[in-house]
């Protein structure tokens, strides 16, 4: 657990940077880019990687946005061989954006009510 660990805090670095240079297309580029790896032994399962993302969250300096925190598990989830996708959705009243983790349909890193709650804008 402790090596997913290192990983998830080094992504959430990662992501950091691109948020703080205000450049959210490159962020979302990088994770267009996080390619699903067949045949990859599984470090972890999807709940496994979750907690690692959160337990990393939990050390972080600062507070971890949901885009940060999201696009960190996506791309990890990926690297070890479980198809997922970044979703961002959001309400209209009052003005509010999210995103969140889906794989195999379901939201992983989140309350599974977001897709009712939010109003899915792109999935990456």
């Amino acid at each position: 657990m402790g090596l997913l660990v290192f990983e998830a805090y080094v992504r959430l670095i990662a992501f950091d940077l691109y948020l703080r240079r205000g450049s959210f297309s490159a962020l979302y580029e990088r994770v267009r880019g996080c390619p699903v790896r067949i045949g990859v032994a599984r470090l972890g399962s999807v709940e496994r990687i979750c907690a690692a993302v959160d337990l990393a969250t939990i050390w972080y300096w600062k507070e971890v946005l949901c885009l940060q925190r999201s696009a960190a598990t996506v791309c990890m989830l990926r690297k070890h061989g479980i198809p997922a996708e970044l979703v961002i959705g959001a309400q209209s009243t009052p003005f509010k954006a999210h995103a969140w983790v889906e794989a195999d349909g379901s939201v992983v890193n989140d309350k599974p009510y977001m897709p009712t709650k939010y109003t899915v804008l792109d999935r990456c």
